[in-house]
């Protein structure tokens, strides 16, 4: 085989490659994007958690790093927070009630598009 052979076989196994290699939604690249920005999440018992978005898998759960918690000491509706440090997190997809983005109002309105194409 000559060097222009071999080449035109290499292109095309590249190109068969890059054609079997799954493609990413456009879904997982809005979660890309806020990778390492701040969120809020609240849960079901009224604590809520802030920390670094780390992760998120196929069934909703989210991974906080540098997460701390937040929780009412009290009843009483004025009652001051108590917050301890956790670090890394998950939070299970069930406990969740909201999440919120600390991001640019430039990704908040692209996030707003994604929510009305769903």
């Amino acid at each position: 085989m000559n060097p222009v052979q071999q080449a035109e076989v290499s292109s095309n196994q590249a190109e068969s490659s890059d054609a079997s290699a799954p493609k990413t939604s456009k879904y997982v690249a809005h979660a890309k994007k806020l990778i390492h920005h701040r969120m809020l999440i609240g849960i079901k018992d009224g604590r809520f958690f802030v920390g670094n978005f780390y992760c998120i898998d196929k069934q909703g759960n989210i991974i906080l790093q540098d997460a701390v918690e937040y929780r009412s000491t009290r009843r009483s509706s004025p009652s001051p927070m108590e917050h301890r440090v956790v670090g890394l997190i998950l939070i299970p997809f069930s406990c969740r009630t909201s999440c919120h983005v600390d991001c640019s109002i430039e990704e908040q309105l692209s996030l707003l598009s994604l929510k009305e194409q769903i």
